[in-house]
Protein backbone atom coordinates (compact mmCIF):
# COMPACT_ATOMS: atom_id res chain seq x y z
CA UNK A 1 0.00 0.00 0.00
CA UNK A 2 1.18 3.35 -1.23
CA UNK A 3 1.50 5.67 2.35
CA UNK A 4 0.64 8.73 0.55
CA UNK A 5 -2.21 7.98 -1.99
CA UNK A 6 -3.09 4.78 0.22
CA UNK A 7 -3.60 2.53 -3.15
CA UNK A 8 -3.01 -1.05 -2.69
CA UNK A 9 -0.17 -1.60 -5.38
CA UNK A 10 0.30 -5.76 -5.04
CA UNK A 11 -2.04 -8.51 -3.14
CA UNK A 12 -1.75 -11.85 -2.79
CA UNK A 13 -3.64 -14.80 -1.22
CA UNK A 14 -1.56 -16.62 1.74
CA UNK A 15 -2.67 -19.31 4.01
CA UNK A 16 -2.27 -17.11 7.06
CA UNK A 17 0.78 -15.74 8.96
CA UNK A 18 3.43 -18.59 8.15
CA UNK A 19 2.79 -18.07 4.37
CA UNK A 20 3.73 -14.42 4.27
CA UNK A 21 7.53 -14.56 4.98
CA UNK A 22 7.82 -16.84 1.48
CA UNK A 23 5.65 -14.52 -0.04
CA UNK A 24 6.94 -11.29 0.56
CA UNK A 25 9.35 -11.52 -2.36
CA UNK A 26 6.79 -12.51 -5.18
CA UNK A 27 4.47 -9.81 -3.96
CA UNK A 28 7.01 -7.61 -4.86
CA UNK A 29 8.74 -8.65 -8.21
CA UNK A 30 6.42 -6.87 -10.45
CA UNK A 31 7.06 -3.52 -9.27
CA UNK A 32 9.08 -0.73 -9.58
CA UNK A 33 10.88 -0.13 -6.45
CA UNK A 34 14.16 1.33 -7.04
CA UNK A 35 14.86 4.26 -4.82
CA UNK A 36 11.59 4.03 -2.71
CA UNK A 37 11.98 2.82 0.54
CA UNK A 38 9.48 0.00 1.34
CA UNK A 39 8.23 -0.21 5.38
CA UNK A 40 7.04 -3.92 6.69
CA UNK A 41 5.59 -5.59 9.81
CA UNK A 42 8.05 -7.75 12.42
CA UNK A 43 7.34 -10.47 10.48
CA UNK A 44 9.26 -9.64 7.42
CA UNK A 45 12.06 -8.35 9.09
CA UNK A 46 14.55 -11.00 7.81
CA UNK A 47 18.08 -11.34 5.84
CA UNK A 48 16.75 -12.47 2.95
CA UNK A 49 13.85 -10.14 2.67
CA UNK A 50 16.25 -6.90 3.18
CA UNK A 51 18.84 -8.36 0.77
CA UNK A 52 16.19 -8.96 -1.92
CA UNK A 53 14.54 -5.00 -1.43
CA UNK A 54 18.10 -3.81 -1.40
CA UNK A 55 20.65 -6.12 -4.00
CA UNK A 56 17.53 -6.92 -6.36
CA UNK A 57 14.92 -3.71 -6.12
CA UNK A 58 17.10 -1.12 -5.46
CA UNK A 59 15.36 -0.45 -3.26
CA UNK A 60 15.69 0.73 1.02
CA UNK A 61 13.79 -0.84 3.48
CA UNK A 62 12.28 0.52 7.42
CA UNK A 63 11.59 -2.74 9.21
CA UNK A 64 10.64 -3.03 12.50
CA UNK A 65 12.19 -5.43 15.20
CA UNK A 66 10.27 -7.70 17.55
CA UNK A 67 10.46 -10.51 19.38
CA UNK A 68 10.78 -13.27 16.37
CA UNK A 69 14.62 -12.15 15.89
CA UNK A 70 15.97 -12.01 19.52
CA UNK A 71 19.29 -11.96 18.58
CA UNK A 72 18.49 -8.65 16.24
CA UNK A 73 16.40 -7.33 19.14
CA UNK A 74 18.66 -7.76 22.20
CA UNK A 75 21.45 -5.66 19.78
CA UNK A 76 18.89 -2.79 18.85
CA UNK A 77 17.85 -2.62 23.13
CA UNK A 78 21.68 -2.90 24.03
CA UNK A 79 22.64 -0.08 22.03
CA UNK A 80 23.54 3.37 24.25
CA UNK A 81 20.18 5.29 24.04
CA UNK A 82 20.98 7.08 27.22
CA UNK A 83 23.65 8.87 25.13
CA UNK A 84 20.97 9.58 22.23
CA UNK A 85 19.27 12.78 22.45
CA UNK A 86 15.54 12.55 21.29
CA UNK A 87 15.99 13.93 17.76
CA UNK A 88 12.00 13.71 17.42
CA UNK A 89 9.03 14.54 19.15
CA UNK A 90 5.59 14.06 18.70
CA UNK A 91 1.73 14.90 20.39
CA UNK A 92 -1.60 13.31 19.14
CA UNK A 93 -4.82 14.17 20.71
CA UNK A 94 -7.81 11.81 20.06
CA UNK A 95 -9.78 9.07 20.07
CA UNK A 96 -10.38 10.00 23.64
CA UNK A 97 -6.58 9.68 24.68
CA UNK A 98 -3.24 11.50 24.11
CA UNK A 99 -0.24 10.15 22.58
CA UNK A 100 3.24 11.14 23.21
CA UNK A 101 6.14 9.93 21.10
CA UNK A 102 9.78 10.52 20.72
CA UNK A 103 12.28 9.29 18.32
CA UNK A 104 15.90 8.40 18.65
CA UNK A 105 18.19 7.18 16.11
CA UNK A 106 21.80 6.20 15.93
CA UNK A 107 24.31 5.14 12.73
CA UNK A 108 25.40 1.26 13.21
CA UNK A 109 27.76 -0.71 10.85
CA UNK A 110 28.27 -4.34 12.54
CA UNK A 111 25.16 -4.40 14.16
CA UNK A 112 24.52 -8.04 12.07
CA UNK A 113 22.04 -7.36 9.49
CA UNK A 114 22.07 -6.77 5.74
CA UNK A 115 22.59 -2.99 4.90
CA UNK A 116 21.43 -2.04 7.62
CA UNK A 117 22.39 1.99 8.25
CA UNK A 118 20.52 2.92 11.01
CA UNK A 119 18.66 1.68 14.41
CA UNK A 120 15.49 3.19 15.50
CA UNK A 121 14.50 3.60 18.63
CA UNK A 122 10.50 5.19 19.37
CA UNK A 123 8.61 5.74 22.59
CA UNK A 124 5.12 5.85 22.89
CA UNK A 125 3.80 6.80 25.92
CA UNK A 126 -0.14 7.40 25.43
CA UNK A 127 -2.85 8.08 28.39
CA UNK A 128 -6.57 8.43 27.94
CA UNK A 129 -8.08 11.39 28.57
CA UNK A 130 -9.98 10.25 31.90
CA UNK A 131 -6.95 9.12 33.56
CA UNK A 132 -4.01 10.17 34.56
CA UNK A 133 -2.30 6.91 34.18
CA UNK A 134 0.44 6.63 31.07
CA UNK A 135 1.35 3.38 29.41
CA UNK A 136 4.66 3.52 27.32
CA UNK A 137 5.61 1.15 24.59
CA UNK A 138 9.31 1.29 23.57
CA UNK A 139 9.41 -0.02 19.87
CA UNK A 140 13.17 -0.60 17.58
CA UNK A 141 13.43 -0.47 13.51
CA UNK A 142 15.80 -0.85 11.25
CA UNK A 143 16.89 0.77 7.96
CA UNK A 144 19.13 0.53 4.81
CA UNK A 145 18.39 4.53 5.01
CA UNK A 146 21.45 6.97 6.09
CA UNK A 147 21.16 9.57 7.78
CA UNK A 148 21.96 12.08 4.91
CA UNK A 149 19.24 10.20 3.43
CA UNK A 150 16.80 10.18 5.82
CA UNK A 151 16.65 12.94 8.63
CA UNK A 152 14.46 11.38 11.85
CA UNK A 153 11.69 13.62 11.22
CA UNK A 154 11.09 11.51 7.71
CA UNK A 155 11.83 8.35 9.65
CA UNK A 156 9.51 9.72 12.00
CA UNK A 157 6.98 10.41 8.97
CA UNK A 158 7.79 6.66 7.72
CA UNK A 159 6.74 4.71 10.66
CA UNK A 160 3.36 7.30 11.01
CA UNK A 161 2.72 6.35 7.39
CA UNK A 162 3.32 2.14 8.23
CA UNK A 163 1.43 2.51 11.01
CA UNK A 164 -2.05 3.86 9.40
CA UNK A 165 -1.04 1.66 6.47
CA UNK A 166 -1.84 -0.91 9.21
CA UNK A 167 -5.01 0.09 10.32
CA UNK A 168 -6.42 1.25 7.08
CA UNK A 169 -5.87 -2.44 6.05
CA UNK A 170 -6.73 -4.32 8.95
CA UNK A 171 -10.64 -5.10 10.04
CA UNK A 172 -11.03 -4.84 13.70
CA UNK A 173 -11.37 -8.71 15.46
CA UNK A 174 -14.22 -7.45 18.32
CA UNK A 175 -17.14 -9.25 18.22
CA UNK A 176 -19.94 -7.35 18.50
CA UNK A 177 -21.68 -7.28 22.36
CA UNK A 178 -24.46 -9.66 22.00
CA UNK A 179 -26.16 -7.01 25.01
CA UNK A 180 -26.42 -4.49 22.10
CA UNK A 181 -27.57 -7.05 19.71
CA UNK A 182 -30.65 -8.30 20.70
CA UNK A 183 -31.83 -9.38 17.46
CA UNK A 184 -31.14 -9.04 13.29
CA UNK A 185 -32.99 -5.30 13.67
CA UNK A 186 -30.64 -3.98 15.50
CA UNK A 187 -27.92 -4.80 12.76
CA UNK A 188 -27.92 -1.33 10.66
CA UNK A 189 -25.69 -0.59 7.91
CA UNK A 190 -23.53 2.21 7.92
CA UNK A 191 -24.66 5.27 7.78
CA UNK A 192 -22.24 6.95 5.28
CA UNK A 193 -23.16 4.09 2.55
CA UNK A 194 -19.37 2.73 2.43
CA UNK A 195 -18.45 -0.96 3.52
CA UNK A 196 -16.17 -0.71 6.55
CA UNK A 197 -13.56 -1.99 5.11
CA UNK A 198 -12.59 0.06 1.22
CA UNK A 199 -14.07 2.77 2.62
CA UNK A 200 -10.68 3.68 3.53
CA UNK A 201 -9.18 3.42 0.22
CA UNK A 202 -11.93 4.97 -1.28
CA UNK A 203 -11.64 8.60 0.64
CA UNK A 204 -7.75 8.66 0.54
CA UNK A 205 -7.66 8.19 -2.87
CA UNK A 206 -7.52 12.13 -3.21
CA UNK A 207 -4.71 12.38 -0.67
CA UNK A 208 -4.67 12.26 3.10
CA UNK A 209 -7.73 13.55 4.18
CA UNK A 210 -10.28 13.74 7.57
CA UNK A 211 -10.92 10.22 7.80
CA UNK A 212 -13.72 11.23 9.90
CA UNK A 213 -15.14 14.53 8.08
CA UNK A 214 -15.20 12.68 5.30
CA UNK A 215 -17.33 10.58 6.56
CA UNK A 216 -19.98 12.97 7.59
CA UNK A 217 -19.96 14.79 4.46
CA UNK A 218 -21.16 11.36 2.79
CA UNK A 219 -23.36 10.38 5.62
CA UNK A 220 -25.31 13.70 4.70
CA UNK A 221 -26.44 12.93 0.89
CA UNK A 222 -27.13 9.35 0.40
CA UNK A 223 -25.80 10.66 -3.59
CA UNK A 224 -22.04 11.34 -2.10
CA UNK A 225 -20.72 7.26 -1.70
CA UNK A 226 -21.93 6.70 -5.29
CA UNK A 227 -20.16 9.60 -6.76
CA UNK A 228 -17.27 8.93 -4.57
CA UNK A 229 -17.00 5.73 -5.92
CA UNK A 230 -17.78 6.82 -9.90
CA UNK A 231 -20.99 5.39 -9.63
CA UNK A 232 -23.91 7.86 -11.75
CA UNK A 233 -27.79 7.27 -11.54
CA UNK A 234 -28.52 8.53 -14.60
Amino acid sequence: MDHTTRAVLAQRQVAGAPGEVPAFAPLLEGLDLAGAVVTADALQTHPQAAEFLVDSKQAHYLLCVKANQPTLLDRCARLPWHRVPVLDRTCDRGHGRVELRTLKAVTVHHVGFPHAAQVVQVTRKTRELRTRRWRTVTIYAITSLTFAQASPARLADLLRGHWRSRTACTTPATPPSPRRLPGPHRRRPPRHGLPAQPRHRVLCRAGPVNLAAALRHHARDPARPLATLGISLG
